[in-house]
């Protein structure tokens, strides 16, 4: 199947296998089996790609407007926008490349399948002909239609060598050209050595592409080479201009030039003969031969290889002036000189072996045989390389070069052997790369046959995976002015008034100058705003603007420009560069922004809505600044961008030139020659007069200098100083003293300050007003300082060592604390601290060497360091304090003296004049000892938890571990017998010293060096599954595994909010551990970083290759992101570990209950029964071997474990139960972690056999019958007769239950070998595939149900004469075309089935025919199906709506039908076609199993025998019912002998004719619900359903009575066979059921289509009854659809289906049926078998179907684009041309027969007289048939 993606019509999609209608029948057939399926074409925007099919050639069509891709074993035709037109298929074929074109395989034994790579790919333009050749069949050429590539005009069927035409080798190149000469086209073909038979063509050759052998050379010129070893062209191009063509190749010379060298050859358009061919040398140089080649106008582009191994490439450019006066300057010398040149040194001659020789004509011979002739030597070979200079270098090597003159300059396209596209700027003599970009996959080399369009505004290249469309020139890209002139394209520029990149013939003034910016140009810069002035302007006044733009383009008289103030436009006034423009009014402009002065607008120049020119302007506003800086308003106004300026006296901010009259003006600083500008002339309070520090409860005076008060002069005025104290603003009055003319001190009224303090120091802001809201400016940020000596001085030694400016001292009135001097009474200051205290003292242990770091914490430590420089003693040894870590008062940290082992006492510290302190806590000398250490290796990575055992090992508190030098982390606590830690990676495996430091004391474990071992590697880990409970087992294999000490599973989770909250904050794996209690496990899941939650397991290490783990348990909401394993410090992801198979959670499984009453219910077991378990996904994360099942504390072996059922077989006796708070076992399912309890077990007792005497028995028993009769006899006596019925049902389903569990063990064990055998058959399926009809079949039987293989007649059969055919076939196309008019087509159908003669069989023949005419077009027929719906509805509403799409009576109907099997077979193929196929291999399964025969003989006595056959001539046939033969009919005794015989019979044989021997279309039923009559087979009981046909015929009323009480009986001999099969297959039945109605898959986009058609008629037409949608729905899909799928597997499948089997499809499709209706589903004594079969199963099913049709109806509608796109794709998937003419033609035999009436009624319509559809269908009709008609 072809796709095209996005929105892509198909025109065409046939697949042709060129050549074979000469090869012998076997041979087609043997290819056809091998034929690939044909690939998936891609199309994009920009790209076309067909999956697993590489890419060979590409051409383009001048005029034509098509594209041809030649590839491996396809040729593709596509538009010009790369959409798919048409594919052919060209290969793989039967051939072999040494051997000649063969048509019986037996000529050539070595053929093999072989791929056809395209050779050659050239378009004959005069001719209409693309001529492909390919590599197989030795190279030969076919022609092909340049409309239709599937069109093979000419093919050689037994080509000669002279047909020889391309390489027989992928690898060795293949050029030509087409040469139109005057009546005739001639192919110029070169190519490469390839290939043993390949030495007899010559490398250049001249064929003929007309006539009767066409691409034959005889006749033509051939390059003759005397050999060929000597000289292997390799061609890299063919190019022609008008007069010549050229071949650029590579080559070596004779034995004497064994280098290769790069040569252009010559030969002129009209020589035939290639008397003119001359070949001169190329030389780019310095560089290596040439790889690419392209012929521009008057140059000749080639691109060198260079580099060390032609790595990177050199592009070179020869004018065609020099190169043709080389060639000639050749010609003319071995023409007429021999050769020689005026040196004497040969300079030309004749080259490739041959006999001819340079010679001496007359000197006007090149004139006079410019082309050459029979008597001029040919070929010339000239010895002089024309040379040239590279233009440019490239990193990768070049594979493709095209060029376009554009504009005036050159442009060059270089692809290279990366996949990226370079293009170029030739500009004189050097080459500028302006863009590259990457074009298909990365490191594919870009195709030599890169093409520029006809009107040079895109570029085609091609890769070997993908064909791309790139334009030349982006421009538009470029949304502005610099970008555009920054991508230095060649071919853009920027139009100025049109404001867009353009290419300058796009620009409408680009003569004129300052009108078209190009990038090339000097001094070419984007428009711009040069200076504005003013450069910003107040908003609350209206001003001009003037604007400098340099190289303002001019414009017309009536032309203007204008300015635009973001929306407010204003008229411009141009004078030169300069342009004015008028400022928005106030309330034009917007608000200024919250917190700014200002706003800035987009100031754009535009010409119309262009923007020429754009810039930011900003509106300003002086009465904002001010409130920006509260604390300096003055110095912000005068001080901002803008020039405001500030009025003291009001304190406003205006900005205006002067304050209101009276006032004088602190002026902006930007008013440089006015006195008194600038912030330094703003009134301001400059500091603090007096300290800045103020103690807390204290009466403070404070004071403050101000200046520039001059401003204030003769004005009266209150000042008051504000202080900023936490919490609150306190207000203090003050007074001016002035000092100066314009200065002052400011005196605050003296206050005490009581703020709640909670540091030492809080600074507390401070500033000044006039008045109560005119504010001083401050100079700087002015702060006093509030101390209280109480804070931060805890003891006497913190207040006397605190800042003596400070006045603290330590008063000892009352509570004793540190206050401020004068708070102090002077009797209560203490001048001599306490004795110090020791609170504690860390730690406590010390090495005898000493040098222990001691930290010592108390109160009155002294009150500086050199208090207690000497002062220190620990248990009598002196200790010296480390100055850097001393604190006043509270700390001394000191380092210990050595002292022997044992020694212990207090520590005391003794400052001068004062008692000493003495420590309660005393001090030890200890030795510590290291004795072993646990585990002794582990992995080089490291990450091992190390104990370290020994005596004393708490000793000190700074302890640090080393391991091979490498530092180990200890983890707390250190214990007095073991410091645990975590080893460091070691660069290489060996043994290191374990070394641990107490303080200064090393201690070295020198007995048990620790070993580092290599470290572990995974190789393998599964399964790779689990739900997400975990738990489940996971095997690891590896090496060295079991050196890791704490191996862990874990997984890292995306979690949500909900499921975040559950976990613990960040931490480690590893808990603090305890050195009493023993390490706690580690947390099962933490929280890690950046929103990941961590889940592991431990695992246990069961040898060194051996891991088990436990799969981790996911919370619910968490979505797993990452699963690996952590070997101490190796992390290796779960996918490496496995080989690739990522970790992959499942869902939980879920469990229904045991019984059907609920969990708390007993589930009843009978002895000996398989018990069943239901429910969800219970083999996704599992396997069976691991379920464990419990009843109780005995184990219920699992047997079968499927997607939704668990059969185990529990104890043969009942297990006692685990809680004794129970009395019944618990049934438990126990999958990892998952653990599921479904309830109580109750085991039945067996039936024994009574003791009671048999007489009390009987007499019982009759008792209790005549007590129940009279009971019974009262209940019906009470009981109305209306609940009869009910009475029945609820005994109907009693009955079935008793019998299902009587056969419930049966059914367990049979469905376990069903299992078993569908197991097989999945594997088998794995191999082999389902057996899926292809589409072409699948259409024909769905369209055609009833024919067999022959649903059409042959094509246009029974017209002998050729010419006859021809003409019948132009009126079926004509036919065809007419069928595209919607008009037409409706009419049709109308007329037609307004005829009474029209049968229901003639309507579904009509309409498939039509169904299959209209394939191609599907998104039309879709459209006339829901026209002719929307009729039906409109009919059906006025009688009964519900009764519409019942049945297929129309044709609308059937072309529903139809319409729904096209678009459904994707669907039926992916999704539900698995399920129904597994169903009917289980039913079929089922009946094969039992012993059916054909045949068996029964032996009499001694040599008698007879043999039994189903039917023979003894067969009892009554009333058109036989009956099959039994053992009873031959009266075969008990204890018989019987054997079986092969059977004897000639039917087998079936008709190899068939095709030739179709039936006529109208003959053939097309409704499957008929009855032909005949006789019907009975065995034991004979069917109680019949068709309704047959049921008419019955003649008595007594007949039919029988039938109906026969019908009533439950026929036993079966019952408990189906209720068995039926139980079997219960889960097949469930999964069909739930493939078709669950929307878990995206619902096929059809039935959405088609539901919401549905949705919409309903509306339209009032219908707002649920029922009535309900049905059409049900009718129009599931009953007309699903169950004929359920009913026919052959539709889908390529299977037969049996009568047994059709039979039990049958009551699975009726129960699908009674499950799409919404009527109750009751069932009595007269309900058929089938019926009651599913009674209990149906209401589950209808639930199934109401929530299908509720799900669609909410899911997203389905767009017209999303339908019509999805039409069009299945649009080509039935593409037989034949076929459709088939189809016409018996199409047009139905118009026939109603002719006049058809032609009737598209004359009365008036649209239709317009259109003349009456007058085209008898032109129809004069060409099918030579009807005579009145044209």
């Amino acid at each position: 199947m072809w796709h095209a993606a996005q929105e892509t019509p198909l025109l065409r999609s046939l697949l042709v296998v060129p050549g074979m209608a000469a090869w012998p029948s076997y041979y087609l057939h043997l290819l056809l089996l091998l034929l690939s399926p044909t690939p998936r074409p891609l199309t994009g925007a920009h790209h076309f790609s067909a999956p697993n099919t590489t890419f060979n050639h590409l051409a383009l069509a001048p005029g034509q407007g098509s594209l041809y891709v030649g590839a491996v074993n396809r040729l593709f035709q596509l538009s010009l926008e790369l959409q798919l037109e048409a594919v052919a298929v060209t290969g793989p074929v039967i051939d072999s490349p040494d051997c000649v074109p063969f048509r019986d395989p037996a000529e050539c034994p070595q053929a093999r399948l072989t791929d056809n790579a395209n050779q050659l790919l050239l378009v004959s333009s005069r001719a209409q002909e693309l001529v492909a050749c390919g590599q197989v069949r030795q190279g030969v050429c076919e022609k092909r239609r340049l409309g239709d590539v599937t069109e093979v005009l000419y093919q050689a069927e037994d080509p000669g060598d002279g047909q020889f035409v391309a390489a027989n080798t992928p690898g060795v190149a293949t050029v030509g050209l087409v040469v139109p000469l005057p009546g005739r086209d001639l192919l110029l073909v070169a190519r490469g050595l390839a290939g043993k038979l390949s030495a007899g063509v010559p490398p250049l050759t001249v064929r003929q592409l007309a006539g009767p052998q066409p691409f034959s050379s005889e006749g033509l010129g051939r390059l003759v080479v005397g050999d060929f070893s000597d000289y292997n062209n390799s061609y890299v191009g063919a190019f022609a201009d008008t007069h010549s063509a050229y071949f650029i190749f590579r080559r070596r010379g004779a034995r004497a030039q064994a280098e290769y060298r790069s040569y252009v050859a010559r030969i002129c358009l009209g020589d035939a003969n290639l008397y003119s061919y001359v070949e001169v040398p190329l030389a780019c140089r310095g560089q290596g031969l040439i790889q690419a080649a392209f012929l521009a106008p008057d140059t000749l582009l080639g691109a060198f290889a260079t580099g060390s191994r032609g790595a990177q490439a050199a592009l070179c450019a020869f004018p065609l002036a020099e190169l043709d006066g080389s060639m000639e300057q050749a010609r003319r010398l071995c023409y007429t000189a021999s050769g020689q040149g005026p040196s004497g040194m040969e300079e030309a001659t004749v080259e490739y072996g041959v006999t001819s020789r340079c010679v001496t004509l007359p000197a006007d011979s090149p004139e006079s045989y410019p082309c050459g002739d029979e008597h001029t030597p040919s070929p010339i070979a000239g010895r002089q390389p024309l040379e040239a200079q590279p233009l440019l270098q490239l990193g990768h090597p070049i594979s493709a070069i095209a060029a376009l003159q554009a504009d005036g300059h050159m442009i060059a396209f270089l692809g290279d052997t990366q996949g990226q596209l370079h293009k170029v700027f030739l500009n004189s003599s050097q080459g500028q790369v302006y863009h590259s970009q990457q074009v298909g996959p990365p490191g594919s080399p870009i195709s030599p046959d890169l093409l520029v369009d006809s009107n040079g505004g895109h570029l085609y290249v091609l890769t070997a995976q993908q064909v791309n469309k790139v334009p030349v020139a982006a421009c538009p890209q470029f949304p502005n002015c610099t970008s555009c002139l920054q991508a230095r394209d060649p071919l853009c520029g920027w139009c100025i008034l049109q404001g867009r990149c353009t290419r300058k013939s796009q620009c409408r003034r680009a003569a004129q100058p300052n009108q078209w910016l190009w990038s090339y140009e000097e001094d070419s810069h984007c428009l711009h705003i040069q200076s504005l002035l003013p450069a910003h302007h107040p908003r609350q006044e209206q001003g001009q603007v003037t604007l400098s733009v340099p190289r303002l383009p001019m414009l017309a008289v009536d032309e203007y420009f204008h300015c635009a103030f973001g929306d407010y436009d204003s008229l411009a006034h141009v004078e030169g560069p300069h342009v004015a423009c008028v400022t928005p009014p106030q309330d034009q402009v917007p608000l200024n922004p919250p917190g700014t002065d200002h706003i800035t607008l987009p100031l754009a120049l535009m010409f119309e809505d262009v923007a020429v020119a754009a810039t930011n302007f900003s509106f300003y506003d002086c009465s904002a600044v001010q409130a920006l800086e509260v604390a300096a308003p003055c110095h912000a106004c005068v001080s901002s961008l803008w020039r405001c300026h500030w009025c003291p006296q009001s304190s406003h901010c205006v900005h205006g030139e002067q304050c209101p009259e009276g006032e004088r003006t602190v002026y902006s600083a930007q008013e440089m020659d006015i006195q008194g500008h600038g912030p330094e002339a703003c009134p301001q309070v400059v500091g603090l007069a007096g300290p800045h520090l103020v103690p807390v409860g204290w009466e403070s005076h404070l004071a403050l200098h101000v200046q520039n008060l001059q401003y204030f002069r003769g004005l009266s005025a209150t000042y008051h100083c504000w202080l900023e104290l936490p919490g609150t603003l306190q207000r203090l009055p003050a007074s001016l003293e002035e000092t100066a003319a314009d200065t002052g001190l400011i005196h605050c009224q003296a206050q005490q300050f009581h703020p709640s303090m909670s540091q030492r120091e809080l600074p507390v802001p401070i500033y000044v007003t006039r008045g109560e809201v005119q504010r001083l400016d401050n100079a700087h940020a002015l702060h006093v300082i509030l101390y209280d000596c109480a804070v931060g001085h805890p003891d006497c030694s913190h207040c006397q060592a605190a800042n003596g400016s400070l006045g603290c001292l330590w008063c000892g009135d009352g509570q004793p604390t540190c206050r401020y001097g004068p708070l102090c009474p002077p009797g209560a200051v203490e001048l001599l601290c306490p004795m110090p205290s020791i609170y504690m003292i860390e730690p406590l242990t010390g090495p005898t060497e000493g040098g222990l770091a001691l930290t010592i914490l108390g109160s009155n430590l002294g009150r500086a360091f050199a208090d207690v420089q000497d002062a220190v003693s620990v248990a009598g040894q002196p200790c010296s304090p480390d100055p850097a870590l001393y604190r006043t008062s509270t700390r001394i940290v000191c380092v210990t003296s050595p002292a022997p082992n044992g020694t212990t006492g207090p520590v005391q510290v003794a400052i001068k004049s004062r008692s000493p302190g003495i420590s309660i806590q005393h001090f030890t000398y200890q030795d510590p000892v290291l004795l072993s250490l646990s585990p002794r290796w582990g992995p080089q990575a490291g990450g091992t938890q190390l104990t370290i055992h020994g005596q004393h090992l708490q000793t000190g508190g700074n302890i640090t571990a080393f391991v091979g030098g490498q530092p180990c982390p200890i983890q707390e606590p250190v214990c007095p017998k073991t410091i645990v830690c975590r080893t460091m990676p070691q660069a290489t495996p060996g043994e290191a010293m374990v070394l641990v430091v107490f303080g200064h004391a090393e201690r070295k474990l020198l007995s048990s060096p620790f070993r580092y071992t290599a470290n572990p590697q995974l190789v393998a880990a599964e399964p790779s599954v689990s739900f997400r409970g975990g738990g489940r087992l996971i095997h690891v294999r590896g090496t060295g595994l079991d050196v890791v000490w704490q191996p862990l599973l874990s997984v890292w989770l995306e979690a949500e909010a909900e499921v975040k909250a559950l976990g613990a904050q960040p931490q480690d794996l590893n808990p603090r551990r305890s050195c009493e209690a023993p390490a706690a496990e580690p947390q099962t899941c933490i929280q890690l970083g950046g929103g990941l939650l961590q889940c592991s397991t431990i695992c246990s290490v069961n040898s060194s290759g051996l891991l088990l783990c436990r799969s981790p348990a996911v919370p619910d909401g968490a979505h797993p992101k990452r699963v690996f394993f952590t070997l101490d410090n190796v992390q290796v992801d779960f996918a490496s570990a496995s080989g690739g198979q990522s970790f992959l959670y499942q869902p939980n499984p879920r469990l229904a209950p045991l019984s059907r009453e609920g969990l708390a219910r007993p589930y009843r077991l009978k002895p000996g029964h398989i018990l069943d378990v239901e429910g969800e996904g219970l083999n996704l994360g599992i396997s069976k071997e691991e379920v464990r099942v419990h009843i109780g504390d005995g184990e219920c072996l699992v047997k079968t474990l499927t997607l939704t059922h668990l059969y185990c077989e529990p104890p043969p006796h009942a297990p006692q139960p685990t809680n004794s708070s129970s009395a019944l076992p618990q049934f438990v399912v126990q999958m990892g972690n998952v653990r599921l309890a479904l309830g109580p077990v109750q085991y039945e007792a067996e039936p024994t056999m009574s003791t009671f005497p048999v007489e009390a028995q009987v007499g019982l028993g009759m008792g209790a019958a005549v007590l129940i009769a009279a009971v019974l006899l009262l209940t019906l006596m009470y009981r109305h007769k209306s609940k009869q019925a009910l009475r029945d049902y609820q005994k109907v389903l009693v009955q079935l239950e008793n019998l299902e569990t009587g056969v419930g063990d049966q059914c367990r064990k049979e469905f376990t070998d069903l299992m078993t055998e569908m197991t097989d058959l999945s594997s088998d399926l794995e191999a082999s595939g389902i057996p899926f009809l292809d589409y072409h079949t699948f259409a024909e039987r769905a369209f055609f149900p009833g024919h067999g293989g022959c649903p059409l007649l042959p094509e246009l059969e029974g017209l002998e004469e050729e010419g006859r055919r021809a003409t019948v076939r132009q009126g079926l196309t004509q036919l065809s075309n007419l069928l595209n008019s919607k008009l037409f087509l409706l009419t049709l159908i109308r007329t037609l089935e307004e005829q009474p003669g029209f049968s229901q069989r003639d309507r579904c023949h009509v309409a498939s025919l039509l169904s299959l005419v209209l394939h191609g077009k599907l998104e039309y027929l879709t459209d006339i199906m829901r026209t002719l719906l929307g009729d039906l509805a409109a009919h059906y509403v006025h009688k009964n709506p519900k009764l519409m799409l019942r049945r297929t009576e129309t044709m609308v109907e059937k072309l529903l039908t139809n319409w729904l099997s096209i678009c459904l077979y994707a669907f039926l193929r992916e999704v539900a076609g698995e399920p129904l196929y597994m169903l009917f291999r289980a039913i079929q399964y089922q009946v094969d199993k039992g012993p059916v025969d054909a045949v068996t003989e029964w032996r009499s006595g001694l040599a008698g025998h007879l043999t039994l056959s189903d039917e023979d001539l003894t067969s009892v046939t009554q009333n058109h019912w036989k009956r099959l033969n039994t053992l009873q009919h031959y009266k075969v005794p008990d204890g018989a002998t019987v054997g079986l015989i092969p059977q004897l019979h000639n039917g087998g044989a079936v008709s190899q004719s068939l095709a030739q021997n179709c039936p006529s279309g109208e003959n053939i039923p097309m409704l499957e619900d008929g009855d032909d009559g005949g006789v019907r087979l009975w065995h034991l009981v004979k069917a109680t359903e019949e068709p309704e046909g047959a049921k008419a015929r019955r003649s008595s009323l007594r007949e039919r009575e029988r039938e109906r009480a026969r019908a009533k009986a439950i026929p036993e001999i079966y019952l408990t066979r189906l209720l068995s099969m039926k139980g079997t297959l219960q889960k097949f039945v469930d999964d069909t059921f739930q493939a078709i109605l669950s929307v878990n898959r995206p619902v096929p986009i059809a039935v959405k289509y088609l539901f919401d058609f549905l949705d919409e008629l309903a509306e339209k037409h009032g219908i707002e009854d649920p029922e009535t949608l309900h049905i059409w729905k049900t009718n129009s899909l599931l009953l007309r659809f699903w169950v004929n799928a359920l009913k026919n597997p052959q539709l889908l499948f390529d299977v037969r289906v049996s009568d047994n089997v059709d039979a039990i499809l049958a009551v699975i499709a009726q129960t699908f049926i009674d499950s799409c209706t919404l009527s109750e589903h009751k069932v009595g004594r007269d309900s058929p078998v089938n019926k009651l079969l599913y009674a209990r199963e149906i209401p589950r099913y209808k639930q199934m179907v109401e929530k299908y049709y509720a799900d669609i109806r909410q899911s997203p509608p389905v767009s017209y684009q999303e339908m019509n796109s999805a039409l069009a794709e299945l649009s080509g998937n039935y593409t037989s041309v034949s076929h459709c003419l088939e189809a016409l033609q018996e199409l047009y035999n139905h118009i026939h027969r109603y002719y006049d009436q058809i032609i009737s009624a598209l004359e009365e319509d008036p649209v239709g007289q317009k259109m003349q559809l009456a007058c085209r269908l008898q032109q129809v009709a004069a060409l099918v048939e030579n009807k005579v008609t009145d044209l």
